[in-house]
């Protein structure tokens, strides 16, 4: 959940034993299974993002995460031994502190931290998708244009056809 430069949106939501974080970059959804006491450690599983298990400290979401998928990497490094802790934690009505803490004894000589603030916006999240050089999209537009002109001149026969 590194900041980018731009399609950094995400959104947060929480139900009933789980808290799921969509980003707009790539449109990843991670999907946090909420812990409790009672609750059993879950089985390792590679999955693609990591095994994420939240648990609330107060009013602030820990997530844990491990048992990458082998295909990632974090960084351009493995992430066999990666483990990565994340916070949580709300400082007003608009505004959340996301921390993080990096563990890998294999590829760094110590634990790396760091936290940035989240901002709430009421906008929706869109698609991710690039647009930049797809040259198609000019003859797309001229076609849309050509209808609405044919439109308005009453061509709309030669339109249903």
């Amino acid at each position: 959940m590194s900041p980018v430069m731009y399609n950094s949106h995400m959104q947060i939501v929480q139900s009933p034993g789980y808290v799921s974080i969509m980003v707009e970059m790539v449109h990843d959804t991670r999907i946090i299974r909420i812990a409790d006491s009672r609750d059993a450690v879950a089985a390792s599983l590679d999955k693609w993002m990591g095994d994420s298990i939240g648990r609330w400290e107060g009013d602030t979401l820990i997530i844990e995460t491990k048992h990458y998928n082998p295909v990632q990497t974090y960084r351009g490094a493995p992430t066999e031994n990666l483990t990565v802790i994340e916070t949580f934690r709300r400082e007003g009505p608009n505004k959340i502190i996301y921390g993080f803490t990096v563990d890998d004894p294999s590829v760094y000589t110590a634990q790396w931290s760091g936290e940035y603030p989240l901002s709430r916006m009421e906008e929706p999240v869109y698609e991710y998708a690039c647009h930049e050089g797809n040259y198609g999209i000019i003859g797309i537009l001229a076609g849309a244009r050509r209808l609405e002109v044919m439109q308005e001149i009453g061509i709309d026969r030669a339109i249903e056809q």
